[in-house]
């Protein structure tokens, strides 16, 4: 927790500068979570210090948990030659992200000083690279422990104790072939229960769930979800054994897709930075377009009142009642939108589901359209209004209600099935589209039921 980070801040300042060579034996004991945050306090040059005086693959794993703004500047502080032995302890698809994510010049001298000190990781580097950062492909790791059908237990037990440093999971032993390709998966577990004679072929699962490369990363969090497995293998059209993916990088993604759902439900564009180390003017770009659309859209919702001016100047109380109404329709529409977006995320909904969802939003419309109504005509009664006003605004409620739900919730699957992020139909802009089509219900409704009251005002104005 931070606060570990906090209490051990003076007495690691204070040993480096006394006696740097005593840290590593004063932080052996802290998690290297904990760790990350103490880097993190530090300036960049007591980090770098830090780092230097810990081995390389104690030092992986806290440089692993850091920003990538703070491994950007920490790899500059230390100097490639310095950075490149840890980077080649850390795990295979935490390095080339690392490598990717740094300025080119960067990245590629990095790449250059990794390929002296570890040319296998370089090359995995280079494989891993080969694919999109959304993909499969581009979570996977080529950290995992493989054994041949043939051997027994016993011997795929000691292959796991032998490897197991370098594995990033070992909750999954793949049983691959002479040339790679995959044909079968033993869990941990399983060879534990096993006899130790038994042979692999005997205990291993053939029947696996194995994803391509070029899956898209929210698929692949969905099936790792759906099945519970704590890692997936990625293989390619020969079944080649390519990479696995394991849980905690799904829970990034989750955590990353879901952040960027929420900032467009909020019509804003998706920031890959957190709220302080984004910059001031990249949240202006980022939210300026979206609040031009919705105010340059809101201008419809006027034009619409001034094509009805004759019926609100003869009616004028129709207008005490527009910001109740488009209110309504906003989040109507805002519920239904929100529910089905999470519905695509995680996969309870399919665009080919619309018909089911037509039918259930608008019951859920009509029962929720008529509880509005009755609430909205009672206070109009009490208030005096008349009848005919009373009528207006319950009808009027009723339909914006069951509009919102229709629209609401037809819009996002629409965009699923372009190929569009659903998200994008945020809730501002829900809200104003609802607003236009529910003031032209409002209106159209009290043109006809308000007819003789407007009739009478059009003939006093003459």
């Amino acid at each position: 927790m931070m606060r570990v980070a906090v209490a051990m801040l003076p007495e690691v300042r204070e040993l480096l500068a006394e006696d740097p060579a005593q840290i590593g034996a004063l932080l052996e004991e802290i998690h290297d979570e904990d760790l990350a945050d103490l880097l993190g306090m530090l300036e960049e040059h007591e980090a770098a210090l830090i780092l230097k005086t810990l081995k390389p693959e104690e030092a992986a794993p806290i440089f692993e948990r850091l920003d990538e703004d703070q491994q950007e500047a920490l790899v500059e502080e230390l100097g490639v030659e310095n950075a490149a032995p840890i980077v080649s302890e850390m795990a295979a698809d935490e390095r080339t992200d690392l490598i990717e994510a740094l300025p080119e010049e960067v990245g590629d001298n990095l790449l250059e000083s990794l390929e002296k000190v570890d040319p296998e990781a370089a090359a995995e580097v280079e494989e891993l690279a080969k694919w999109p950062e959304d993909s499969a492909g581009g979570l996977m790791t080529t950290d995992y422990v493989s054994v041949p059908p043939t051997i027994t237990v016993a011997e795929a037990i000691e292959r796991i104790r032998k490897s197991s440093q370098d594995a990033e999971t070992i909750y999954y032993v793949y049983v691959l072939s002479d040339d790679e390709r995959l044909l079968g998966i033993v869990s941990l577990r399983d060879l534990l229960l096993a006899a130790p004679t038994d042979r692999i072929t005997d205990v291993m699962t053939e029947n696996i769930f194995a994803l391509s490369p070029e899956t898209d990363q929210e698929e692949v969090a969905r099936k790792m979800a759906k099945y519970d497995f704590a890692a997936m293998p990625v293989v390619g059209p020969d079944r080649k054994l390519l990479g696995v993916i394991t849980v905690d990088d799904v829970m990034d993604v989750l955590t990353q897709e879901q952040t960027e759902d929420l900032q467009r439900l909020a019509a804003v564009e998706p920031m890959e930075e957190g709220y302080f180390q984004t910059g001031f003017w990249t949240f202006i770009q980022k939210r300026a377009p979206w609040l031009a659309a919705l105010l340059v859209s809101e201008f419809i919702t006027g034009t619409v009142l001034r094509h009805y001016d004759e019926i609100i100047e003869a009616v004028s109380k129709l207008a005490y009642y527009v910001p109740m109404l488009i209110s309504t329709g906003g989040n109507t529409g805002s519920q239904s939108s929100s529910l089905i977006i999470r519905g695509l995320a995680v996969g309870d909904v399919k665009p080919t589901d619309w018909k089911r969802v037509i039918v259930r939003e608008i019951g859920q419309g009509v029962v929720l359209g008529l509880m509005l109504a009755i609430i909205g005509m009672t206070r109009i009664y009490l208030w005096g209004d008349g009848y005919a006003l009373m009528f207006t605004v319950g009808i009027t409620l009723m339909g914006i209600v069951i509009m919102g739900c229709t629209v609401g919730s037809m819009l996002p699957l629409f965009l699923r099935k372009l190929g569009l992020d659903p998200a994008t139909s945020s809730t501002p802009f829900i809200a104003t589209l609802i607003d236009v089509l529910g003031i032209l219900i409002y209106l159209n409704v009290a043109k006809l039921l308000l007819a003789e009251v407007i009739a009478q005002a059009a003939k006093g104005v003459h």
